[in-house]
């Protein structure tokens, strides 16, 4: 998120015209997830997230949204089973991610890949949507992976691993070996920070398409769309990018302050709901320092820990989870520009249970706007004008 340089007569004005983005206002009801209750805080399915993030793993947290509570020993078995069936892609998507360009965007590379999957594998009525749900959550890393390892490498991977986590599977596919346990376990916390958010602009979108009673795919196509936007994904890439042209702590220090003076963009701070602090910030951060420690290099981590200092002494703004998330996937040589990819694999669970839950007692959603143009008029007789 960037910060906000607006003045006050502009932010007025902005409500007045409904250009605020509808913030402070509900637009309709969830049991799926809270997000900023008393200035902080953020559950899914009444679940804290640091708990889950803490004694839950990914997968769970999948089942929890799709189906309202957690999972036991047999269920949670059984759909990570079901899950690892579904890895594979068809020839057909293969060949369409090779005629991808390597210089695409790789948002732009999931959009396609997820549009495709729906014209050969429709969701032809609304009883299979937890199985397209499931097809898109087993098929994003193998998507992105292999479009990524095919334009860049030149390698067709595999798109099966026998890893048992899709944290772990993805990390498999990226780079061709056995990741770590604690590489496996960040992962997955990541996942599981970035699966749910309420009404973001993603999600709404997804919530808007489903209002119209579309297909699966194309709800979450268009979400994917809605956070390619850098005004809502793509800033722990823009983190990413700003912290590597630091040096020091000392330099991030003065170069964020002349960044300032200069009214640049800092991605990574502040947040349209929270007040006071991301609760997924303390969460990220704790596991950017222990991978810091691993590799035996802290300067990103440091770097970044200057950065959060100095930006809540001198404008009171705080990290939201974006921000360590760059130092942590840096850690894991994970590639900047699959950073929001990888946001993607992990909110489909938010925006598909969205879907899901728009359908179960759907009106359309068709608000109205404030008419700002000219008067009424008639047409003047083109040879008079």
């Amino acid at each position: 998120m960037m910060v906000d340089t607006k003045t006050d007569d502009t932010k007025v004005a902005d409500k007045k015209i409904g250009g605020a983005g509808l913030r402070g206002q509900s637009a309709g009801e969830t049991s799926l997830c809270t997000v900023g209750q008393s200035g902080s805080g953020l559950t899914y399915c009444g679940y804290d997230v640091a708990d889950l993030a803490e004694n839950a793993t990914f997968e769970e947290v999948a089942y929890l949204l799709f189906n309202g509570e957690l999972p036991n020993a047999s269920q949670l078995d059984n759909y990570k089973t079901q899950l690892m069936s579904m890895r594979d892609l068809p020839q057909s998507l293969k060949e369409v991610l090779q005629h991808i360009p390597k210089d695409t965007h790789p948002m732009d590379v999931m959009r396609t890949g997820c549009s495709f999957l729906g014209n050969i594998e429709p969701e032809n009525d609304f009883s299979e949507q937890t199985t397209a749900a499931n097809r898109l959550l087993a098929a994003f890393p193998a998507i992105m992976c292999y479009w990524y390892r095919y334009s860049h490498d030149g390698i067709e991977i595999d798109c099966v691993t026998d890893e048992a986590s899709i944290g772990g599977h993805f990390l498999r596919l990226l780079n061709g070996t056995t990741p770590s346990e604690q590489h496996r376990r960040v992962m997955d916390v990541s996942l599981i920070l970035y699966a749910e958010h309420e009404f973001n602009a993603s999600t709404f979108s997804a919530r808007v398409c489903a209002s119209t009673l579309s297909d699966m795919f194309s709800c979450i196509t268009g979400a994917i769309g809605t956070l390619r936007g850098p005004l809502h994904g793509g800033a722990n890439e823009a983190a990413m990018d700003m912290i590597q042209k630091f040096s020091s702590p000392e330099d991030a220090k003065v170069k964020m302050a002349g960044m300032l003076e200069r009214k640049e963009k800092i991605m990574g701070f502040g947040h349209a709901i929270y007040r006071t602090s991301d609760p997924r910030n303390v969460i990220i951060k704790a596991w950017s320092e222990k991978l810091a420690q691993e590799n035996g290099d802290t300067s990103l981590y440091d770097i970044s820990v200057a950065c959060e200092e100095y930006m809540w002494d001198t404008k009171k703004l705080f990290c939201n989870a974006d921000f360590f998330h760059a130092s942590t996937y840096n850690y894991m040589g994970i590639p900047t520009k699959l950073f929001t990819p990888i946001f993607v694999c992990s909110r489909l669970t938010g925006w598909a249970a969205h879907v899901m839950e728009q359908r179960e007692n759907n009106r359309i959603i068709r608000p109205s706007a404030d008419y700002t143009g000219s008067e009424p008029r008639t047409v003047v007789p083109i040879s008079q004008r």
